[in-house]
């Protein structure tokens, strides 16, 4: 049954109208069927498929690890070792981004901690920003 037009779809789904039709356009979504008055309407099988495409977004995934998990998850029968590894490289790419934000975090204090919150021209923050070299990790 496909009587939901697109904005009841973004109510249940928490998914914006525009960001919807860019998900059909990058293929995560199929082509919505249209009413005579060329109106988009889906299915409840269209809500569920939105719902997963939000999560695994809110994740962090990217679209197209979203597009492979898609069509694993239109394959029930096949074994999962494939999401398995998609959800492995994620985790991966996560435990990068964290050490990098680690360093940076470092990076950013320490500059706090060594200003002497005197004159901008003395300022240990303006002169680090200044010269990349007076960093103590190059991992930012």
């Amino acid at each position: 049954m496909r009587d939901l037009p697109i904005g009841a779809l973004s109510e249940r789904t928490g998914v914006k109208v525009p960001t919807i039709r860019y998900y059909e356009q990058a293929g995560l979504m199929p082509q919505a069927a249209r009413t005579e008055a060329n109106r988009r309407t889906y299915s409840t099988q269209d809500v569920d498929r939105l719902r997963f495409i939000r999560h695994a977004r809110e994740l962090g995934f990217e679209v197209d690890a979203i597009r492979q998990l898609l069509g694993l998850a239109d394959q029930p029968d096949r074994s999962c070792a494939e999401a398995d590894v998609i959800a492995r490289v994620h985790l991966r790419e996560i435990e990068s981004k964290l050490a990098r934000l680690t360093a940076l975090q470092a990076e950013v204090q320490r500059m706090i901690d060594e200003c002497a919150h005197g004159r901008v021209g003395d300022c240990r923050v303006i002169q680090v920003l200044a010269d990349h070299g007076q960093c103590v990790s190059d991992a930012h």
